[in-house]
């Protein structure tokens, strides 16, 4: 028989069950309640009287930061801010597709050493611009793209243009955020804007759904019943919907700082410098080549190129380097740089990276001694376990090690043979130039004597664009930036499309500059839309087409390899012409008018300069220069 004092133990367990679900119970409840907003609520009260809205937040956000300009392709989802920005100040330009808004943005970006911005529809308005945001990634080019999207509350049920758009930036943005309140809209901006900019620089995402964006009568009105339901379960949803609602807008309007936050730009340590300091000292032959990351803020282009005269060391310049020296500099070597890279002894890579540009880093030879730095230890380091070693790698900002790395070489000079042996083999280059220029052409025009042209007449305060193939090919060589930060090419995604965009960012950011753009007549067709943009807003920018009609670039590999032009064939199509019929001035350079290119180049930059953008269509021939020849 079971005595009480045995008994006794197992009743005692009941109180203590009682209080451990008893506390659960009140976790649980807090926790809920907690979720739901209420203790938040308790604290900051809802504005239910007032018309301000979360596009007026984003807004106030971006003029904190800088920023003059806002691209984008109008949609529901994102009309608040928009609206806001306008009277704020910030100037609302409007595209024909939203590739071209980011693209816009970029250029900006580029341009100005901070962060651009593009706004655009949900659904369908935000994967539209999933090109340019990747080519932005890969340029490390600071941009913020801010999205619409559906309601919070209808998010995952069906609504309108409703996708998982975080999924599909988060490979694509170093930060990706969805704002669930309006009060989280300044905080969340303020540091995405921070974060494209530290470290490797590149785009951000923020998704605004359109509840944040709308004032609250106008949310209130499509979120609760107007009439009040019947029922227990109704009257649960019509409290749910309604504290949701309060959440959504309790302290929306509560004073936050809106400027911007402390960036991180990693830097070389002075041990690292010093070793490079020694290691360069001892070079006979030394080489530089330098890459778009050496033009990132907070380094000046006028210090960078200050300090690489001073450094005495000839180089290559890439990507948004180009023009860094101005025209014909007796440092900046431009050919055969493969070469180059095999005589050097020393070489700094810049922020430039042994990616295919560089054959994977199978042009350096393995007796040279390796110096990279780059903001990015991933990039740095890439195929360094194939085909190349570093000898030192330096992971900081590019700008600032080049000016250190001139301040411990002070006072050291190099034979000047070896900067004249690699002119010499620019010279020979040129001379090539010159003979191709003079080669006659069964029909149309010689596209190098179009660019030698265009080289001779280009303006000192002019900006390139190239968007393009075989003709952009060709420009590389021939038309030389008058300046830093005076090129803009997609970068390592090779991206066609990007002329209309990068040449309206480009005007906006430098309106006293001439933009001149180089397209292709393959790239050119997805432009053409945007002269209707450039007109809107009276935007004067210069196009020249190099109209071969076709995807030249491929053709000439496809067909002696494979046997067949298919899908390489374009037409002679009068550009100029629809150009015209978008109200922007159009003109044609053909045989017919051989005689008069300068002429029709110089009314072409009249009318520019009169405000209206441009188009001019050059009928040329195909320049092949594997062999030397040039073909129709």
């Amino acid at each position: 028989m079971e005595t009480p004092a045995a008994a006794a133990p197992a009743g005692s367990l009941f109180p203590s069950f009682l209080l451990l679900a008893c506390g659960t119970l009140v976790a649980a409840l807090l926790g809920a309640a907690h979720r739901l907003g209420l203790f938040y609520q308790l604290l900051h009260k809802v504005d239910k009287a007032s018309v301000r809205h979360g596009g007026e937040n984003v807004a106030a956000v971006l003029r904190a930061h800088g920023v003059r300009f806002i691209f984008t392709l109008v949609g529901g989802h994102i009309s608040p801010l928009l609206v806001a920005c306008e009277k704020l100040g910030i100037r609302v330009v409007d595209t024909r597709h939203e590739v071209t808004a980011v693209f816009a943005a970029d250029a900006m970006a580029r341009l100005s050493g901070t962060v651009g911005v593009a706004a655009v529809t949900a659904g369908p308005g935000l994967t539209n611009t999933v090109t340019a945001v990747k080519n932005a990634q890969m340029a490390q080019s600071p941009i913020l793209l801010l999205g619409g999207a559906a309601s919070t509350l209808l998010q995952n049920r069906g609504a309108l243009q409703a996708v998982d758009q975080l999924s599909l930036f988060r490979p694509l943005c170093k930060f990706c955020a969805s704002v669930r309140r309006v009060r989280d809209i300044v905080p969340t901006l303020r540091a995405a804007m921070a974060a494209a900019q530290s470290g490797t620089p590149g785009p951000v995402f923020v998704e605004l759904p359109v509840d944040v964006l709308y004032p609250y009568f106008m949310v209130q009105k499509e979120m609760v019943p107007a009439k009040p339901p019947k029922g227990l379960v109704g009257r649960v949803v019509s409290w749910y919907l309604e504290n949701y609602l309060a959440n959504l807008f309790a302290g929306a309007w509560e004073p936050q700082p809106e400027g911007p936050l402390p960036l991180d730009i990693p830097q070389a340590s002075p041990q690292q410098v010093q070793r490079c300091v020694e290691i360069l000292s001892r070079a006979k032959r030394p080489l530089m080549v330098l890459g778009s990351q050496a033009l990132l803020t907070p380094t000046s282009a006028d210090k960078l190129r200050a300090a690489v005269e001073t450094l005495g060391v000839p180089c290559f310049l890439g990507g948004m380097a180009r023009g860094l020296l101005g025209r014909n500099h007796p440092l900046h070597i431009r050919e055969n740089r493969s070469a180059a890279l095999k005589k050097a002894d020393v070489i700094v890579l810049a922020g430039t990276v042994c990616d295919f540009r560089l054959s994977y880093g199978r042009v350096l030879s393995h007796s040279s001694k390796i110096i990279i730095v780059n903001r990015n230890r991933e990039e740095m380091l890439l195929n360094s376990d194939i085909f190349w070693k570093p000898q030192e790698a330096v992971q900081g900002d590019v700008g600032s090690f080049v000016l250190k790395l001139v301040e411990g070489l002070q006072g050291q000079t190099w034979a000047p043979d070896w900067v004249e042996e690699l002119r010499e083999a620019d010279r020979q280059k040129e001379q090539t130039f010159r003979e191709k220029a003079a080669m006659p052409v069964a029909q149309h025009l010689n596209p190098v004597q179009v660019l030698q042209l265009v080289e001779e007449m280009l303006p000192d305060n002019s900006i390139l664009v190239v968007d393009g193939g075989d003709f952009v090919g060709t420009a590389a060589h021939l038309v030389q930036p008058r300046g830093p930060l005076r090129w803009l090419d997609p970068g390592a995604f090779g991206t066609l499309g990007v002329g209309a965009g990068f040449a309206l960012g480009a005007k906006l950011c430098r309106p006293d500059a001439e933009v001149w753009c180089l397209f292709g007549d393959g790239a050119f067709g997805y432009s053409l839309i945007e002269f209707d943009t450039f007109v809107r807003h009276k935007i004067p920018v210069m196009a020249l087409v190099g109209n071969d009609a076709g995807w030249t670039q491929i053709s000439r590999e496809q067909v002696p390899s494979l046997g067949s032009n298919v899908a390489c064939g374009l037409a002679y199509t009068d550009y100029h012409k629809a150009a015209m019929g978008l109200g922007a001035r159009g003109l044609l350079l053909s045989r017919e008018n051989e005689d008069q290119v300068v002429k029709v180049l110089h009314d072409a930059q009249q009318q520019c300069r009169d405000g209206h953008p441009v188009v001019v269509n050059i009928l040329i021939g195909r320049t092949d220069f594997r062999d030397g020849s040039i073909a129709v």
